[in-house]
């Protein structure tokens, strides 16, 4: 089947501009990771101050035992919590992309369809069998990619409630640990 220069220019287009906004979503998922890391730079400098300045007026060590109680149960929280923000970006970001995947899958499927049927229309007699039998690879190609990205979207999930189950035992332990203290 021969295409036409315009077909091909707005082939060539189209995927330009795909390519265009995966790499926009890669650039916003480091942007925002990025972000995080200079924030959380920031209040690891503007904490470690406020511990210097602590444990300066330090005298004793009862004074120690129980600031050390005070400077730690934060820091595992805050440790938690952006463990927890790295991992909420760069699951945004693989969505974004999943998405973006999804799409570009959808759009591939309309153009071999398409395709197809415009083969039909000049098609011999009797090639109906084989371009059916086409449709119907492409479909289960397509049932497969569904049941895939369905998968993918489970673990995932699975993934973040485990994460959220870590975090918090670990915060409860530090918090036992201290009250055992």
């Amino acid at each position: 089947m021969y295409q036409t220069p315009e077909h091909l220019i707005a082939l060539n287009k189209a995927n330009f501009e795909a390519a265009l906004r995966f790499a926009g979503v890669a650039l916003e998922g480091a942007e925002r990771l990025i972000d995080l890391q200079l924030r959380t730079v920031k209040s690891a400098l503007n904490d470690g101050l406020e511990s210097a300045k602590l444990l300066s007026g330090v005298r004793d060590f009862e004074q120690l035992a129980a600031l050390k109680d005070t400077l730690v149960q934060p820091s595992v929280e805050k440790a938690n919590a952006y463990a927890k923000q790295v991992y909420d970006v760069a699951t945004a970001t693989q969505s974004d992309l999943g998405r973006l995947v999804e799409e570009q899958v959808t759009e591939f499927n309309k153009q071999v369809i398409s395709a197809l049927d415009q083969i039909v229309k000049t098609a011999p007699a009797g090639s109906e069998v084989g371009i059916a039998a086409m449709k119907q690879t492409l479909a289960a190609v397509n049932s497969g990619f569904d049941n895939m990205t369905k998968v993918a979207k489970q673990m995932g999930e699975a993934t973040q409630n485990n994460i959220e189950v870590v975090a918090n035992q670990t915060i409860e332990a530090a918090k036992k640990a201290k009250k055992a203290a």
